[in-house]
């Protein structure tokens, strides 16, 4: 768990200011603000709309009696690629990117559904041994 925090704290704003510092040698400092914050706008616009049509599958699901699991996993990957591109950097603008992307979304399901379940009988295992 601490290697998950080194990387997101330290090693990838590192790498972000890196590229953008490149970004700005190679197109100009004006290019590389402009390109941050259309990212940004296109990047809320898409979580929303999204978003929201995942929220209305989610609930026609519940309400035909089904547990919208596939909606919450499409849900959370939503929330997390549109947090990414609201972020300035073009690494974090691109995993968001992807994340918002709906084939994406379903190579990453099996993925979470592991890292759930892996994180649920962690915890569970350590809460039942102290």
């Amino acid at each position: 768990m601490r290697n998950i925090f080194f990387l997101l704290f330290i090693v990838i704003p590192a790498l972000e200011i890196v590229v953008l510092v490149l970004s700005g040698k190679a197109i100009g400092i004006w290019p590389t603000f402009a390109f941050i914050v259309a990212t940004g706008i296109i990047g809320a616009f898409l979580a929303k709309r999204q978003g929201l049509h995942t929220l209305q599958r989610a609930k026609d699901e519940w309400m035909n009696g089904r547990i919208p699991s596939d909606a919450l996993l499409d849900g959370i990957c939503i929330l997390v690629g549109g947090t990414l591109l609201l972020t300035p950097g073009f690494i974090t603008d691109t995993a968001g990117f992807i994340l918002l992307l709906p084939f994406a979304r379903e190579k990453m399901k099996p993925w979470l559904v592991r890292l759930f379940k892996w994180m649920f009988y962690t915890k569970t295992w350590i809460y039942i041994r102290k």
